[in-house]
Formats: C-alpha cells, sequence, structure tokens
C-alpha cells in the first residue's frame, strides 16, 4: 500500500459498551500513530441505526471494516491487538 492512498474505516458499535468506547479509542489512536492525514473514520452506532447490521452483513461488534484501498477487510473485537489491526489493515510499521 503506498502512502498516498486514503484509508476508509468504518467501526460498528452498539453504544457506548466498554468494548464499543475500547474500540474508538484504540481505533483512533492507532489511526494518529500510524496513518496521520491519509484516513477517514465513520463509527456506526448499530443500536441508533440497526437495520445496518444486516445490510453491511455485520455478524458481531465492534467490527472495524476498510472499504478503502480494496479488498474490503473487517476486523472484529476492540482492537486492542495493534499487531493484529495493522496487519489487517495493511499498513507499514515504521
Amino acid at each position: 500500500m503506498t502512502d498516498e492512498q486514503p484509508i476508509k474505516l468504518t467501526l460498528y458499535v452498539a453504544g457506548e459498551t466498554p468494548k464499543s468506547v475500547a474500540a474508538i479509542r484504540n481505533l483512533r489512536q492507532l489511526c494518529e500513530e500510524h496513518l496521520t492525514g491519509r484516513y477517514e473514520i465513520e463509527v456506526i452506532d448499530l443500536r441508533q441505526q440497526p437495520q445496518l447490521a444486516r445490510e453491511h452483513n455485520i455478524v458481531a461488534i465492534p467490527t472495524l471494516v476498510r472499504s478503502l484501498p480494496v479488498p474490503v477487510q473487517k476486523i472484529i473485537g476492540d482492537l486492542s491487538d495493534r499487531e493484529k489491526v495493522l496487519v489487517h489493515l495493511q499498513v507499514d510499521q515504521r
């Protein structure tokens, strides 16, 4: 992945549960440290928009979806395993 490609991330959560809050915090920290200036994060609360779970094929929460660049990648969990998240996002760890 080149540095110029924007990374579009969507995090599906369910309200303000401890796992949801941790996932949001971990994602923001990871992006600030490794993707500065080249990412877009959208957080979707499935308690407010439950129909999106079916539409977007979300089977567990929290789930992070990287929609750009393709191929689409999904990561389930609170994103505390930074190494795993970076590998799935295909981000160079410099």
